[in-house]
């Protein structure tokens, strides 16, 4: 059995395992430890665990040691020095007229090498750009292009919920979004509706898709007859798939003579032919083809 833990880099960034070395580590603490862009600094996120060695676990690398106050200072220091650097790279962007949106900056924690991160919408030639701030900060400089799901992770934002976005508090990676989750939540189509601060669809999407797969799953479509326990046929006109109840009209006696009524049942009440996939109405594809450059 093999002993690990899991530290992170950065709020809501992905998860590294090491290997704890004998040191009594917990779930909070900073700890130093050293990775393929040198020694860095990071946060337990995850404790002490065993697990079982195979020949596909990697050889895991241990901890250089906890953090002291020293590296937290260090830390402090680094952060603050990343505005100022981060101006002076705008200002040699300009300079060389480059094409390309600066987004933000990190130094590594034995500033062995500053990262800058931008977007563009082409490669951009910044080797000149390069030798400048390698000139200004005598270190290893790297520019690092992102995309726009990127560029929101790194900046953050109030969503249209009202909360921080998902993937700048918690979400570590990317989750595949499609447009058939929208569907399938019975949400409106219109990309403004369904688009996140990014212009992609929002990962949010993702979080209630098993449950309304599931719930859907025990529905009839709309248009389809079905029998209801008193006796009748009818057809279903709507849905609420939530509280899992199902409106049908249906044709009952009455004193004029048959008679349409719309009456409520619970889905479980209900006799009907196994779901059928949807079938995409003309609206539907098209605002399907409208959206596919979202996902």
């Amino acid at each position: 059995m093999a002993e690990i833990i899991g530290v992170r880099f950065r709020p809501a960034g992905k998860i590294y395992y090491f290997d704890p070395a004998g040191q009594t580590v917990e779930v909070g603490n900073h700890v130093i430890v050293e990775t393929a862009r040198g020694v860095e600094y990071g946060q337990v996120v995850l404790g002490k665990r065993e697990i079982e060695e195979t020949k596909d676990l990697p050889p895991l690398k241990p901890i250089i040691r906890l953090a002291t106050p020293e590296d937290d200072e260090q830390v402090r220091k680094n952060s603050s020095r990343e505005t100022e650097a981060l101006a002076v790279c705008a200002e040699k962007v300009r300079k060389h007229g480059l094409e390309m949106k600066l987004i933000g900056c990190e130094f590594t924690f034995d500033n062995s090498k500053l990262l800058f991160y931008f977007t563009a919408d082409g490669r951009v030639d910044f080797r000149e750009l390069v030798k400048d701030l390698a000139t200004v900060f005598h270190t290893r400089i790297e520019l690092r292009q992102v995309g726009v799901r990127d560029e929101t992770k790194l900046r953050g934002g109030i969503g249209i919920c009202g909360r921080e976005l998902c993937c700048h508090t918690y979400l570590s990676e990317f989750i595949p979004v499609s447009v058939k989750m929208a569907k399938e939540q019975n949400l409106s189509l219109n990309p403004t509706k369904i688009s996140g601060n990014c212009g992609r669809l929002m990962c949010c999407l993702k979080h209630e898709e098993e449950a309304y797969e599931y719930l859907n799953s025990r529905l009839p479509n709309l248009g389809d007859m079905v029998h209801t326990p008193d006796g009748l046929t009818g057809e279903v006109t709507d849905l609420n798939v939530l509280k899992q109840k199902v409106k049908v009209i249906v044709h009952v006696n009455g004193a004029d003579g048959d008679e349409k009524e719309i009456r409520e049942y619970k889905a479980e009440e209900l006799r009907f032919k196994p779901r059928k996939q949807r079938r995409e109405s003309r609206e539907d594809a098209a605002a399907e083809k409208a959206l596919r450059a979202l996902e």
